[in-house]
């Protein structure tokens, strides 16, 4: 099977990993991916060829281009795409941006699979009506959390289209670094207002004796938490490595792993630390709030440094959730089990598709 997997935007990021990795275990199956994307970033373009997926950009940045194509519908873009679909049995859209334009030029007997990794806050325009009406064209769609579902829902999908998403993780049986201390706090995913990075160094300079504490990760709030850091007095604390290609490796063994965000529909984050059995703090908001409700792990207020130092302070005391439930809850997550229910997906739809149409043995209706 000839798949070809749009992104709206190919940076590090996790809806990004997430359809890599995807993509991989994908050849198991017998499917080959053909990878394009809206915006592109050197670092993701150099990404996705670590997974054998060499992509074909619409245009290439170095910085935040406006509007963005993860969320901005492009006629531009649209027509790019039109002629490197002709060869695709099966076309998965990740963002709104790029399943509208896919929907635009995509033949009508190729099935067209749309996927949003993240709750509908549109950064600027709400382009909600055309993506209304360009989910009449989708066959099938993944929702990543409760507010990308119920988005999904109000614009038409929920007439038996619309499916839970599933994102493939890498990193459960990871083995620490050498030399990290312990006890230790970690922190990884992007340096970005959604994901409140600044929310964990406030709540660590409210701890009578933070441990170590690794951020690990990157993105355009970086610079804003290094000097928040050295406000605080906790340079000797907190170390920031940047963006790392195995970030679990910081997260094994850990003391407390802290997800303090702002806006997610599913954090890979919490559930690679879960799947090591290390104690999650995060925030009761959207799709975190399930992943670690359960007695999984620990939720918190987002936006409260105090009470996220008070969990915190918590878990280092001793009061951590029994590990069990939420390893078992991981493991429906490697890529391997992903791939499976991707590939499912993809072989309905194109089997729905080759179906012979027989016609109506009673005949026509008679006029009225």
């Amino acid at each position: 099977m000839r798949i070809v997997r749009i992104l709206g935007i190919l940076e590090p990021g996790g809806a990004q990993l997430s359809a890599l990795r995807l993509s991989a275990a994908l050849r198991g199956h017998g499917m080959a991916t053909t990878l394009l994307a809206g915006d592109a970033t050197a670092p993701g373009l150099e990404l996705a060829a670590r997974y054998g997926l060499p992509a074909d950009a619409y245009r290439v940045r170095d910085r935040q281009m406006l509007p963005s194509l993860q969320w901005t519908p492009s006629p531009g873009f649209a027509r790019w795409l039109g002629p490197r679909l002709g060869r695709a049995d099966l076309v998965h859209a990740h963002m709104v941006g790029a399943w509208w334009a896919a929907a635009r030029v995509l033949p009508p007997e190729v099935p067209l699979v749309a996927s949003e990794h993240n709750e509908m806050c549109w950064p600027g325009r709400d382009h909600t009506p055309q993506a209304r009406a360009a989910a009449r064209r989708v066959d099938m769609f993944f929702a990543h959390g409760p507010a990308s579902g119920g988005w999904a829902a109000r614009i038409g999908l929920d007439d038996g289209r619309l499916r839970e998403g599933r994102s493939a993780l890498e990193g459960l049986s990871a083995e620490p670094l050498p030399g990290l201390p312990s006890p230790r706090l970690t922190f990884t995913g992007r340096f970005r207002a959604d994901k409140a990075p600044e929310v964990l160094v406030a709540a660590l300079a409210l701890l009578a004796a933070p441990p170590p504490a690794y951020l690990v990760g990157d993105g355009p709030t970086r610079q804003a938490v290094i000097r928040l850091v050295a406000a605080c007095g906790l340079d000797r604390l907190v170390r920031l490595p940047g963006w790392s290609y195995e970030p679990a490796r910081y997260v094994a063994g850990a003391s407390v792993h802290v997800v303090p965000s702002r806006q997610e529909a599913w954090s890979q984050s919490a559930v690679v630390a879960l799947g090591l059995g290390v104690p999650v703090v995060g925030t009761a908001i959207d799709g975190l709030a399930a992943t670690l409700g359960h007695g999984r792990g620990v939720l918190v207020a987002p936006d409260d440094p105090h009470a996220l130092a008070g969990a915190i302070s918590r878990v280092l005391a001793g009061q951590r959730p029994d590990p069990g439930p939420g390893r078992a809850y991981a493991r429906q997550f490697t890529p391997e089990a992903v791939a499976a229910v991707y590939a499912g997906a993809y072989r309905e739809l194109l089997t729905r598709r080759a179906a012979p149409v027989h016609p109506d043995p009673a005949g026509t209706p008679a006029e009225a």
